[in-house]
């Protein structure tokens, strides 16, 4: 039996952009193999046009779901029942959300309490409440690629040396979890930090101009880096130690 991660995507192709999916598919690459791909709208939609030139070239299955009730986002509801649907089919191992809207936010919930995880894309208007629920969340923005392949000035502003260390959030997140998995001289691995961070928060390196957390943390000048076992593995501690 293979040991490769099983993934549902499922997109709100109403309240998130199409320019962002290949580099959600790349991202989920790294947790696994993407074998549901659902992309629910009302694909009578002139809105949707956009979605409808990637599905075929990203192997994604339009769901079609028309809007019955003027003003009311339909949706939603055939969203969660797919999900439901997939969840008790006990044939996926995570599931990938891409909205970005808060509604969703128990189905993450709900999701969550049958131990699998969750990850979350959708645009900065995000509400708090679903990207705290997901672990993690990307911004699509973050995914998308401009014309050279380099990040955006406005994320790569978010990324520089003096805007990290500003983000007392992302401070306090980086150097509880190296407090809690050094060991007694104060070092810690940076696989159990990388760990720590994602069952507690639903951080990425992404959302702050970096592909890795080892350069995000090359980068913020925070910690002492010392790379042990013939440069395989890399090991931090508080410079303030």
């Amino acid at each position: 039996m293979s040991d490769t991660k099983r993934i549902a995507l499922l997109i709100d192709c109403d309240n998130v952009s199409h320019n962002s999916i290949e580099g959600v598919l790349e991202e989920l690459a790294k947790y696994g193999m993407v074998n549901v791909r659902h992309a629910h709208g009302d694909w009578k939609s002139p809105g949707l046009s956009g979605w409808i030139e990637r599905l075929h070239a990203n192997a994604i299955r339009p769901m079609q779901q028309f809007a019955y009730t003027k003003g009311k986002n339909a949706t939603d509801s055939a969203m969660i029942i797919d999900a439901m649907d997939l969840l008790y089919s006990n044939n996926v191992d995570a599931f990938a959300l891409m909205t970005s809207d808060s509604d969703f936010t128990p189905l993450v919930l709900r999701i969550l309490e049958n131990g699998l995880p969750v990850y979350g894309f959708g645009e900065k208007k995000t509400p708090k409440p679903f990207v705290d629920a997901c672990s993690p969340f990307i911004y699509t923005e973050n995914l998308e690629e401009t014309d050279e392949k380099k990040p955006t000035k406005k994320v790569a502003d978010i990324g520089t040396k003096a805007a990290l260390r500003k983000d007392t959030s992302l401070v306090r997140l980086l150097r509880t979890a190296v407090e809690q998995t050094s060991g007694d001289d104060d070092w810690a691995n940076l696989s159990r930090v990388g760990a720590y961070v994602s069952n507690n928060s639903s951080f990425s390196a992404i959302n702050y101009g970096y592909k890795r957390l080892s350069d995000l943390i090359k980068a913020s000048d925070l910690f002492e880096i010392q790379m042990r076992h013939n440069d395989s593995a890399m090991y931090i501690k508080d410079a303030r130690k």
